[in-house]
């Protein structure tokens, strides 16, 4: 084979250049793709229903909240999920209505409602939680009928 042949086999045309260019942006956007469909598939992005709604009856809620003075502290212990629901002199109280929903902050698939029961000292409720961060979103309400709404973080060694 001669140089000029070998040298004409071997040119980067047009059509090379192309190619590579159209391979790096399909791989680009392949990539954004993908990562944008697991953030909308993962991320429920719900917290209330009317947020304008929601804005219009906050300072009335925090007022009612700061009244109560509870301190809320979440923590693991031999398999317990235990929920510290503290007075402004420390005393445990003792809530008329608890609810809850456990779970991861990015997606809903291991979220569950417990069931707390009161030992006199805390609430506590059998849950296996794997480590990393959870949430804990609790409504509590106490005999007069105040409202107590609060999202608890957790972090759970492993």
């Amino acid at each position: 084979m001669d140089e000029e042949t070998e040298m004409a086999e071997r040119q980067f045309t047009g059509k090379h250049f192309l190619a590579i260019f159209v391979a790096a942006f399909g791989v680009i956007i392949s990539v954004n793709l993908v990562l944008a469909y697991k953030a909308v598939k993962t991320f429920p992005g719900l917290e209330v229903k009317n947020s304008y709604v929601a804005s219009q009856e906050f300072n009335e809620r925090l007022k009612v909240q700061q009244a109560l003075g509870w301190e809320i502290r979440a923590e693991t212990n031999g398999g317990l999920l235990i929920l510290h629901i503290t007075d402004q002199t420390g005393a445990p109280v003792q809530v008329a209505e608890l609810q809850a929903v456990v779970g991861r902050a990015t997606h809903v698939k291991e979220d569950f409602t417990p069931d707390f029961t009161f030992d006199g000292a805390a609430y506590s409720t059998p849950a296996a939680l794997g480590k990393g961060n959870w949430n804990i979103r609790l409504v509590a309400i106490d005999n007069s009928g105040a409202e107590f709404a609060q999202r608890v973080s957790l972090y759970v060694k492993g």
